[in-house]
């Protein structure tokens, strides 16, 4: 979809059902709602706005009107940082429609109180995760200083960049700057957008307080808002300065190993909290002490690393890594937060790709489960990012296995020893489900096989590649949650080792978390299903669950604590590339 109606199509709802850690708006013209129990509900816009009249409008200069619509019908405005606003264009001319092309910002030559106030918020955007010269932050002091003695054409442009600074601002912290979807994720921003003209004029031009509407276009979400808070911690570490780099390690060090870097290490580690401002560390004995590996060991677990407390050259990279990039990973998190929709039927099943983690979470937006998983390969079979609905789990499943896998994978083997299918417990099938054989395979068969004709699919039971359950919810991906009889990946830091599908170290907790509501499936019952059921036993739930297969490098915990992760898929490369061209971003 083209840029401009990315940016601000129709305003609407009704998105995919997914949830991270709290509630998101719902409505449009910053109507927001609160899910679970006992929240305020915060002001809608209607509400803050309930005592404010708009101003006599004043004479309108025609040089003002003619160089606002020369503005408009160009879509550039080059006294801006970024002077191509080509995708707000015809949402700037339906604002200024509403004028009659009169200033919107400006009473006279001085700016309005609500003028004011975004012009404070655009200046501070940095602390939003954003870019400040997307909204000219470094020249709207310049602007106001000069606006009395300005003529009429330098009072239009200071308009038309205030109202497109403002666009981007709002529709930047409400769907994100750059549309997922052109990154292939199978995100849906669109039902998410305001009409910014009405937004603009009627929402926030005449806002008693302006600030308050702004802000209720951003996510609710408690991860949303913890991560924000992280943000404004690592913007004041990275201004501080990272100090002097950890030295790196011939080998792994153990408590007692004596390391001559103690006293950076020590000096990191109280930097980024994982060692107390007041712990006691010898740093002239030069010896890595139990101190300094309790803290390496907390630095390890908030970085996806094993915590084993010992000082190896991987935790020495990650030590080393530039604040400056923790706060762009912070921010590319924030980014990706604000794709998600606004509110959910059922509290999700969020699987961090990076992580290596599945979440699930109760009626209050609390984690009421979590395990650790296995994803897609980096180098050739990633798992994709999207949203779907689960709709229902399978006992003791069938593997069938797909086209490109039995191509790939299956047919080799096979062309090598006709017996492989007996000893993989697998079975040839047609595509209507009869067996043709379990058995040694023929020239015939394998002639079909290669050709697509006939499939292959693994029988049940505790050797199955699934594992002794499966999650569906139905997608174009052919992705799904499952278990596996491969555990000891699970013991692993990194772990994307499978086909794009997600191996669940903790599979009947899973199933016992979703079907909570469905009786009598205990976490009892489902362990007797998985091992001694009926094979291939389908159970539907009662309410499909929001499933998001996700992507955050940086991860604000329910306690605080701010995770760091590998950008395993170099989705956040591919994000910064993006970000860094400026507006207007693909849409």
């Amino acid at each position: 979809m083209h840029a401009p109606a990315r940016r601000l199509g129709i305003c609407a709802y009704a998105l995919f059902s997914l949830l991270l850690l709290g509630p998101l708006e719902s409505g449009c013209k910053s109507q927001t709602t609160s899910q679970g129990s006992g929240q305020n509900q915060p002001k809608t816009a209607a509400e803050i706005n309930a005592q404010a009249a708009p101003p006599t409008p004043a004479p309108v200069s025609s040089v003002v009107s003619a160089r606002l619509h020369e503005i408009a019908a160009a879509g550039k405005l080059a006294s801006m940082d970024r002077p191509d606003f080509s995708d707000y264009r015809m949402h700037f001319q339906h604002a200024y429609e509403t004028s009659n092309f009169a200033p919107l910002w400006l009473n006279g030559n001085q700016p309005t109180p609500q003028a004011t106030a975004i012009i404070v918020l655009l200046q501070n955007s940095l602390h939003k995760g954003l870019n400040p010269d997307d909204y000219d932050a470094g020249r709207w002091q310049a602007r106001v200083d000069g606006l009395k003695t300005a003529n009429d054409p330098a009072l239009a442009e200071f308009d038309a960049a205030m109202t497109v600074g403002l666009m981007r601002y709002i529709s930047d912290l409400h769907i994100g700057r750059v549309n997922p979807t052109h990154f292939n994720f199978g995100i849906d921003i669109e039902t998410k957008k305001y009409d910014m003209p009405q937004f603009v004029t009627q929402d926030v031009q005449h806002a008693v307080d302006a600030q308050a509407v702004l802000d209720q276009v951003e996510p609710t979400y408690d991860g949303y808002k913890r991560t924000g808070v992280a943000l404004q911690h690592y913007l004041e570490l990275a201004a501080k300065g990272d100090g002097p780099p950890v030295p790196d390690v011939a080998k792994s060090l153990a408590v007692g190993d004596a390391y001559p870097g103690t006293a950076q290490l020590a000096a990191r580690l109280q930097l980024l909290g994982d060692l107390p401002a007041n712990a006691t560390v010898n740093t002239d004995a030069h010896i890595y002490d139990a101190s300094l590996s309790g803290g390496v060991k907390t630095f390890q677990e908030r970085h996806g690393l094993t915590p084993d407390g010992k000082l190896g050259k991987d935790t020495v990279q990650q030590l080393n890594v530039p604040l400056a990039t923790r706060v762009v990973q912070l921010n590319n998190a924030l980014e990706r937060w604000r794709w998600l929709p606004p509110q959910f039927p059922q509290p999700p099943v969020v699987a961090n790709i990076p992580e290596f983690v599945v979440r699930g979470f109760d009626a209050d937006h609390k984690v009421a489960f979590s395990s650790n998983v296995v994803v897609g390969k980096a180098m050739r079979t990633q798992t994709p990012v999207f949203a779907k609905d689960m709709k229902y789990i399978v006992f003791r499943p069938y593997w069938n296995i797909t086209p490109s896998i039995t191509r790939g994978e299956i047919v080799p083997h096979l062309t090598k020893d006709r017996s492989y299918l007996a000893r993989k417990n697998m079975e040839i099938t047609d595509s209507g489900g009869k067996v043709i054989t379990d058995g040694a395979v023929s020239d015939a068969v394998l002639a079909q096989l290669r050709a697509g004709k006939l499939m292959v699919r693994q029988k049940p039971g505790k050797d199955n590649s699934l594992g002794l359950v499966k999650f569906i919810f139905p997608n174009e991906n052919n992705v799904y949650l499952h278990s596996t009889p491969a555990q000891e990946l699970f013991s692993r830091s990194r772990r994307d080792f499978s086909h794009g599908c997600v191996r669940v170290e903790k599979p009947a907790e899973l199933a016992a978390y979703l079907l909570r509501d469905q009786p009598p499936w205990t976490l009892e019952k489902v362990q007797q299903a998985m091992q001694a059921g009926p094979d291939n036993q389908q159970v539907n739930l009662k309410t499909p669950v929001p499933v998001v297969i996700f992507y955050l490098t940086a991860v604000v915990e329910e306690d605080g604590s701010v995770h760091f992760f590998d950008d395993i898929y170099g989705h956040d490369k591919s994000l910064n590339a993006v970000l860094a061209k400026g507006p207007p971003y693909p849409g």
